[in-house]
């Protein structure tokens, strides 16, 4: 923006679309920080950090960083474990890793784990996030009595923690998260959805807001209050600040600290690389964003928000994909979208404090529901074995496990797939019989290697068969090629490729 010209052309869409996304991130940065286990100011300073600081260093024109929906199960298992401040630390080391892998340009992380184990990851964390926020659907807020008790061990886990929510039944709560998903829906599927300045999540909090104050007038007895609603300090800086908390460098030399980081780190880069991949797909001008430099804007970014207490941020695809349908034209959107938190704290503390947490609740309830649709449940699970396994592998261990267990668990069985393949072409080479390498699932790094080990070395025939995949990327077809080239006609092709990726 070094171009005063420039940024007078751009500022008419990137001011608008800033106040779009602005109002777009404001109650999930609630939510997820709610959901997380942390007070509420800590999602709403790392959203400030991934608008004015993140934006700023990324080569992102059109994506937005801010707390994500995909990092709550782990953030929320780290608190338990280590505290707020411990959290903290883990938040700090997960971006000086990040800033590792920018350095080394390991941009590629996310092509490492097959489709398969991502959106089994996905999908878990989508089933999580609805557990956990059934019980503040109902009005259960939890015996969180302060700082450190927002990881208060009760003994309880995400499924018992539901009936036991049933025995504190709170009907008014209810009725504001039924209508918050009433509003998230029509907000999806009527002409609300071409109001671009009255997001779902916006109105769905708004409606929560105004019916509790209803409440309070005409039915005491259903108005909610208390810890059932948000609570940002409202005594100024000193206030705000006394509400986070600084690292528990002490910590340090504990290896659980530094492996939560790396989960943290892994979880919260292949989150943003996809992202980042999936808003640049909509971005009118067909703009990239350097995988990188975008590794290298988080990692300090998330060093930012450990060291003031903020929870781990990625750029997420909810906030990207309104600001490039709000016709952001440069980062400067983002920019500007932290700058409006940052007076949202600093202004409209009262005014957040009149949110009611079961209004938070419906739009965290829709975006585990997005995540694991009943549509992508049934897609995964009725493929083949190849890809079905894997997927559910990870949801399952995710869910009786953590997050990174899930993902190596999946990776593992994906792993043995193309293994199989291998081996199976191999067995036919010995009884010179004709060869086929199905191709389960694309692992970049991985699928050549596997194909090399399957070629028909000692004689012999092999086909190839890509129908099973979505696109070839451009390095295995490549790969294909080369055995092509070097086998002639005993390597065959049992279908056309699938329009390739470029790598």
């Amino acid at each position: 923006m070094s171009n005063p010209s420039r940024f007078l052309d751009t500022v008419k869409n990137d001011l608008p679309s800033s106040i779009v996304v602005f109002l777009v991130a404001l109650p999930l940065c609630l939510g997820i920080a709610h959901a997380s286990g942390v007070p509420p100011l800590a999602g709403l300073a790392s959203g400030i950090i991934g608008g004015l600081v993140v934006a700023w260093l990324s080569g992102s024109h059109t994506s937005v960083t801010g707390p994500a929906a995909g990092l709550i199960v782990l953030v929320l298992a780290t608190g338990q474990e280590f505290g707020y401040a411990g959290l903290a630390l883990v938040t700090m080391l997960a971006g000086a890793m990040q800033i590792v892998m920018g350095a080394v340009r390991a941009g590629g992380v996310a092509r490492l784990f097959p489709k398969p184990v991502v959106i089994g990851m996905l999908v878990a964390i989508g089933i999580i996030l609805i557990l956990k926020q059934i019980p503040h659907a109902l009005g259960y807020s939890g015996d969180f009595e302060g700082d450190e008790s927002f990881f208060q061990a009760d003994g309880r886990n995400t499924f018992t923690e539901i009936p036991f929510a049933l025995g504190h039944f709170n009907l008014g709560a209810t009725i504001l998260t039924f209508l918050g998903g009433v509003a998230l829906f029509l907000s999806k599927r009527t002409r609300l959805s071409k109001m671009r300045w009255l997001p779902g999540p916006l109105l769905a909090v708004g409606i929560g807001m105004l019916v509790n104050a209803a409440f309070s007038v005409w039915a005491p007895e259903l108005a909610v209050g208390g810890s059932l609603l948000v609570e940002i300090p409202e005594g100024g800086v000193s206030s705000l600040t006394a509400q986070l908390t600084t690292p528990e460098f002490a910590l340090i030399g504990e290896p659980r600290v530094w492996v939560a980081a790396f989960g943290i780190a892994l979880i919260a880069s292949i989150e943003t690389l996809l992202c980042t991949e999936a808003v640049d797909g909509q971005d009118p001008l067909n703009r990239h964003t350097p995988p990188n430099r975008e590794l290298l804007a988080q990692g300090v970014g998330n060093m930012l928000a450990g060291l003031v207490g903020g929870i781990p941020v990625t750029a997420v695809i909810v906030r990207g994909s309104a600001n490039v349908n709000s016709g952001a034209k440069s980062r400067m959107s983002a920019i500007m979208h932290g700058l409006w938190l940052l007076i949202a704290v600093l202004a409209l503390a009262p005014l957040m404090n009149a949110i009611p947490l079961a209004a938070l609740a419906s739009v965290l309830l829709m975006v585990g529901f997005n995540l694991a649709s009943p549509q992508r449940l049934r897609t995964m699970l009725g493929a083949s074995p190849s890809t079905s396994v894997p997927f559910a592998t990870t949801v399952l261990v995710t869910l009786f496990s953590d997050l990174l267990s899930g993902v190596m668990a999946g990776f593992v069985v994906a792993t043995g797939f193309l293994g199989y393949e291998v081996l199976r072409a191999r067995r036919a080479h010995r009884k010179s019989e004709p060869a086929t390498f199905r191709i389960p699932h694309v692992m970049p790094w991985l699928t050549p290697a596997a194909l090399r080990r399957a070629a028909p070395t000692q004689g012999g025939t092999m086909e190839i068969d890509t129908s099973g995949l979505d696109e070839v990327p451009h390095d295995l077809k490549t790969a294909i090629d080369a055995l092509k080239s070097e086998f002639g006609e005993r390597i065959q092709l049992l279908s056309s490729f699938p329009p390739a990726k470029a790598s």
